[in-house]
C-alpha cells in the first residue's frame, strides 16, 4: 500500500514525529509512505483546503491508496477531503475510531487532530491509531454480526456522493479557483509523488499544465 502523509501548516511542527510513527507502523508491513507536506513550518504552505484537494489528485489518479491527513481539530481536514469525489475520509481521534472506521466504513483517507488533545503520550496515540489503520483485513464489521448490512450501506454511500458529485472530476477541479489548485499541487513532495506513480494521463496532463 502508498500512504500519502499530509499536515497543514498550523501542525507542520508536530511532522516528524507523525512521520516516524507511521513509519514505524507502515515499514513493517511493506507499506511505503510520502510525506507530501508540510513538513515543517518552512515547508511549502498549505491550508486544509489544499490537503482535500492534494487528497483527491493522489487517490483519483491512483497515484497512492490511502492519505493520513490532520490540521488543529481534524475536522477541517476531514470536511475539505470529503468534499471531493473519491475520497472516504474518517475522523480518528484514537485507536478505536481507526478500527471502527476501517471495518464498517472501510474508506482510503484519515483526519487525526494534532492540537486538540494532543498532549502526554500523544505519540503512542498516534501509533496505536495507525497500527488499527492499517493492520489486519479490512470491512470486516463491528460486531462481526453486523457484517452484511454495514457493507451494504458502505456501498450505498458511496453510490450517493457519486450521485451528487455528477461532474467529471476535472471539470470540477477546474471549476475552482486555479490559484488555489496550483498552491495545492506545488509542493516539491506532491510533486515527487504524484509525478512518479499517478496512473491516469489525464489528470497527470492537468497538474503538469498548472505547474508547468
Amino acid at each position: 500500500m502508498k500512504i500519502a502523509l499530509m499536515m497543514e501548516n498550523s501542525q507542520a511542527g508536530k511532522n516528524a514525529m507523525i512521520l516516524e510513527q507511521l513509519n514505524s507502523v507502515a515499514t513493517p508491513l511493506n507499506h511505503k509512505v510520502f510525506n507530501v507536506g508540510m513538513s515543517d513550518e518552512n515547508d511549502h504552505h498549505l491550508t486544509y483546503i489544499h490537503l482535500g484537494i492534494m487528497a483527491s489528485l493522489l487517490l483519483n489518479s491512483k497515484a497512492v491508496d490511502f492519505i493520513v491527513s490532520g490540521c488543529g481539530t481534524g475536522q477541517g481536514a476531514m470536511m475539505s477531503l470529503n468534499a471531493h469525489p473519491g475520497v472516504v475520509c474518517g475522523y480518528c481521534l484514537e485507536p478505536s475510531d481507526a478500527f471502527l472506521f476501517n471495518q464498517i466504513n472501510n474508506g482510503n483517507a484519515i483526519a487525526m487532530a494534532f492540537a486538540k488533545g494532543f498532549g502526554w503520550a500523544a505519540e503512542l496515540n498516534a501509533r496505536y491509531i495507525f497500527e488499527k489503520a492499517f493492520t489486519g483485513p479490512r470491512g470486516e464489521g463491528y460486531p462481526v454480526e453486523r457484517k452484511e448490512p454495514q457493507v451494504k450501506n458502505a456501498g450505498i454511500l458511496n453510490q450517493v456522493k457519486a450521485a451528487t458529485m455528477k461532474s467529471n472530476y476535472l471539470d470540477g477541479l477546474k471549476a475552482m479557483d486555479q490559484e488555489l489548485v496550483k498552491t495545492a499541487v506545488t509542493g516539491s513532495g506532491f510533486q515527487e509523488c504524484f509525478f512518479a506513480h499517478c496512473q491516469d494521463a489525464e489528470i497527470a496532463a492537468y497538474v503538469k499544465s498548472l505547474v508547468a
